[in-house]
């Protein structure tokens, strides 16, 4: 016998004038969610989601238009100021903030929460050659 499948039911998402952009930028990808002021996600986006592959999806130009597809579904929600926390080393960090803004919505802060270790992972044996 097949089962029935259920169809998830959408989770409605309260979405004020306020909110936050959480920008993740790695070596590898840039991943940018915006939320409503209780953390949850109203959109997303990534250079990835955006078509970009391999060492073009950490570029400056792949994060403005992740940001830009981001930004416009939030507008269209009613999202018209934000909180901007950054983490990561990688590229398209100040292009997407930048980008963010152009599309109507104020940045009012931005706050960097890269992760900094305390004195990190025991690092390894030293190498005798």
């Amino acid at each position: 016998m097949a089962k029935k499948t259920v169809a998830a039911k959408k989770r409605n998402v309260k979405v004020d004038a306020n909110g936050q952009v959480h920008v993740h930028s790695s070596f590898n990808n840039i991943i940018i969610s915006i939320t409503n002021s209780e953390g949850q996600v109203i959109s997303w986006s990534s250079a990835g989601k955006m078509g970009f592959r391999s060492s073009k999806k950490n570029t400056p130009y792949a994060a403005q238009m992740a940001a830009s597809d981001c930004a416009k579904v939030a507008y269209d929600l009613g999202l018209r100021k934000v909180k901007v926390f950054v983490k990561g080393p990688g590229n398209g960090r100040e292009s997407a903030i930048r980008t963010i803004h152009g599309a109507g919505i104020e940045v009012s802060e931005i706050v960097d929460v890269t992760p900094l270790p305390h004195n990190g992972c025991r690092p390894p044996k030293h190498r005798r050659v």
